[in-house]
Formats: C-alpha cells, structure tokens, sequence
C-alpha cells in the first residue's frame, strides 16, 4: 500500500482541534495565542532560525541571549538565570545532577514530578521519598510537614540535595520557608520545582515565590503560566551553595544543540509580559476571576467550585459525577481542562492584561450548556476513598541502581503483586506524578489507585500492561 506522503497527521489533528473553537483552560498559558500581540503571532517560521551572526548562542551566550537572561535574573532577583528549551523537565535533571553524586541521598517529596525521579536515577543517587499531608476536605495530597521533614533528616543526616515541588499541581502551597530553614541548617541544597508558580513574583494576592523564600536553586515552567511556547522554561539560581558551573555544563549537556528559536523569543516575551504587569492588570485579573466563579455558581446546584491558594487555578467538582465524567461533558462543549482526577477538573486561568481579553462569559455559557443536558449520563464515577492517612514518614527504595542493573524481570498479576518491587515507571498524565517508580515495593493502596485510573480511562505513560492486569517487577 503506497504511503501518502503529502498527509501531515499532527498538523490536521490541530486543525480539527481548533475547528471546535476550543475554549483554553489549560496550558500553555498564551491560551491559544490569545496574549501574544499579533505582531508577534506570526514568529513561528519567521522566526525559526539558529545561531546566525547577532543571535548569539544559548550555549555560550554572549550577546542577545545573554542580556535577555540578564534581564530574566533581574526580574526574579537571582544569581543567575537560564533559558530553557527542554521544558522544565531539563531543569530539574540538571539541578539534581549537579547537586549530588551516586550513593549520595536526596530528599524528595512523594508528589514530585516524574523528571525529578528521572534526575535521581541518572544521578545514581539514592532517594529517600518524603510522604506528603493529606487534606482530607479537598481530597488530594499537599506538601510536607517541617515534623516530616525533621524526622528524616535525624536518620538522613548526611542527605545532600532535597526536591521540594512547589506550588503543587492543583495550586496549593506550604509553608516553603520553614522547611528551606531547616534543610539550610543542615547543610540540604534545596532544589524547587516552581514549575507552576513563575508569576508568584508579582506578589500579592499571589503565593510566595521560591526564590524569595530561600530557593538554592528554583525551576519554572513558563510555558505553563505565561505566554511561552510548549517546553520553554526558567532555571534560577538562588544562592553560593550551587555549583554554578555543573549546572552549566549539565544544561548543556541535555539541552538541544540546536535550540529553538521561536522558544527562546517566546521566553523573552513572556519574561517582558511578566516584568511590565502593572497593579492594575492584576486587580483585573482578580476581579473578572471573581466574576467567572460567580457565573459558575450559578450554573447547576450540584456543580461546586473550589479555590485554590493560587487565584489561576479553579477545581470544580459535580455532585454525583467524578471529575473525569465531568471532563467529558464540559469537553464536548469545546471546554478543554488542563486535567481531571476522580474528584475534580483542573482549570488554568490566564494571566492577563488589561489590553488582552478572555471569554469567560462565553465559557460560563458552554459549561451550562454541557450540564443542562439531560441526555447525559449522570451515574457517579468509581472513586476511591476521600480520605488517606500517611503510613509512615518517609520511604526508601527496596533496590539501589546497581543492584536493578543485576535483577531479572517478571511480568506478574497486579492483583496480586502487593509486596513485590516495581521494574517500572508508572505515571498518570497529567499531572505526571508517578505512583510508582521502579526499585519501590508495591502496596496495596497503590494497586487500589491503579485500579481506579484505569476503570476511569485515565492516560498512564509507562512502560506497562495494566490493560491486562499486569506490572512488570524485579525478580
């Protein structure tokens, strides 16, 4: 069968997307292109260049590039301050590789992203997994607690790095600056993954932002909340206790050697959007955030809205419904949510300008329209329990990396694997936490979790066959 070349798959699955008019709750955070100016909306090929004489070099900057980092440092008040063109992802690998050496431990936060266990295991280092609070009201995990924290560190005192995610996922915060305190005095290099709080540098009604707090070193992703391209983001330096030159060299070294163009504009853009908002655009953006929650609250008794500490992001729930049948019906209206878990829908709202708009009037009426259907399914999604309590402070992995190096592999029933040690990576995306990761002992509750996303048809990225029922473990 001849292959018709002239077929482009991606670009025609775009262009059926944006047929639908699609309504962007969710990243990146130019929303569709809505808050770029249109002078600047027509970069992509133009724009698409590489290190041509007065267009410096990501990788030995000089020129261009290097004041636009000048300035990115400027505005977050760093030591140094890095483009990043392979996503935060890169930040957080090559903040770890350059703060810790194999067999060295590494505190890390149980609701961390995937990229930071990736950053472990190429570090060969050893990871000691810090479990998180749990809000039993909200239903989902927060950050750790200075006791947690304290505790681990008494049997961890030679610990080297600690990766704290900050803001969580879904927006919520802790208070950073106790545990930064208390890691400090230990001699702790505190790595953030701020990826999803880059405008907490405006300060109020927004969180603390990481560096301000004591951050060795802070990782953003712009792209999530600013105008910036899919994998452009931020890394920072935040004190004299990082080797500056080892972050260097690993960012170059798992970065592209042929950097985006357009990415990189897209940050200097977003970084100057971020550097002019005004007290006015901000008290805009508050008040039509207040007026969008109104309007939603009127839309269907059984539909609740929830704030998050940060004001751009919005969990809504329906009675009855779990989030992922609630995200199937706002979906086919057009209203596209940056994730759904079994309780809630994520949205991401802009940050906006007084020159820029949103519809939000309009996606207030597209989300009524989707719940006033009475042909809707309206059973309730199988859920697992709304409240979990913390097994232990903290968890160790039952294998170093040298000794999974040496192990065979089975494939075994999940069923009946509790107790056995994961060979693999398991991870729901979004929001790409993982619930399991290889060299950690499969537990019950985890097997339970697995089960619910997969009756949900939740995305899991891994190397799995949960399909049929089935993990991949050491033997």
């Amino acid at each position: 069968m001849k292959v018709d070349q002239a077929r482009m798959p991606l670009i025609e699955a775009i262009e059926r997307h944006l047929e639908k008019k699609p309504i962007s709750f969710h990243v990146p955070g130019h929303k569709n292109g809505l808050f770029i100016d249109e002078k600047d909306k027509q970069f992509f090929y133009k724009r698409d260049l590489t290190e041509l004489t007065g267009l410096d070099d990501l990788h030995d900057p000089q020129e261009s590039i290097k004041d636009a980092e000048a300035l990115l440092s400027d505005l977050y008040g760093s030591r140094k301050s890095y483009f990043l063109v392979n996503g935060s992802t890169a930040g957080n690998i090559a903040a770890i590789l350059a703060s810790c050496s194999q067999g060295e431990t590494v505190l890390v936060q149980r609701n961390c992203h995937k990229s930071v266990m990736n950053g472990i295991k190429l570090a060969r280092a050893a990871p000691v997994i810090i479990e998180t609070e749990w809000d039993a009201e909200g239903k989902m995990p927060t950050g750790v607690s200075i006791e947690s924290v304290r505790e681990t560190m008494k049997d961890f005192p030679d610990a080297k790095a600690c990766v704290l995610t900050y803001p969580t996922y879904y927006g919520m915060t802790f208070d950073l600056k106790l545990l930064i305190d208390e890691l400090h005095q230990h001699g702790v290099i505190c790595i953030i993954d701020e990826a999803h709080g880059p405008h907490f540098q405006l300060g109020d009604p927004f969180p603390a932002s990481a560096l301000d707090l004591g951050g060795d070193i802070v990782i953003h992703s712009a792209h999530k909340m600013l105008p910036a391209m899919t994998m452009g983001s931020f890394l920072h330096i935040g004190s004299d206790r990082v080797n500056e030159g080892k972050v260097k060299e690993y960012l170059s070294i798992l970065q592209s050697s042929s950097p985006s163009y357009p990415i990189m504009a897209s940050l200097d853009y977003a970084r100057s959007y971020l550097g002019t908002m005004t007290a006015a655009d901000i008290k805009r953006n508050i008040d039509v955030i207040n007026e969008f929650i109104q309007a939603l609250g009127r839309i269907h008794e059984g539909l609740s809205v929830k704030r998050t500490d940060d004001p751009l992001k919005l969990l809504l729930s329906m009675k009855g419904k779990s989030g992922y049948d609630l995200q199937r019906l706002l979906e086919r209206e057009g209203i596209f949510c940056e994730l759904a878990d079994p309780y809630y829908v994520l949205l991401i709202l802009p940050l906006m300008k007084e020159s820029f708009s949103f519809p939000y009037k309009e996606a207030a009426g597209r989300i009524h329209a989707a719940l006033s259907k009475e042909e809707v399914p309206r059973q309730a999604g199988d859920v697992p329990k709304a409240v979990r309590k913390k097994q232990h402070t903290y968890t160790e992995l039952a294998l170093t990396h040298e000794e999974m190096d040496d192990k065979e592999e089975e494939w075994v029933s999940l069923t009946g694997s509790a107790g056995e040690i994961s060979a693999r990576m398991i991870t729901p995306y979004p929001p790409g936490i993982p619930l399991l990761i290889p060299g950690e002992r499969i537990s019950e509750e985890t097997i339970a979790r697995l089960g619910q996303y997969m009756k949900n048809k939740a995305n899991i990225q891994g190397d799995h066959r949960l399909d049929e029922n089935r993990v991949c473990v050491y033997r």
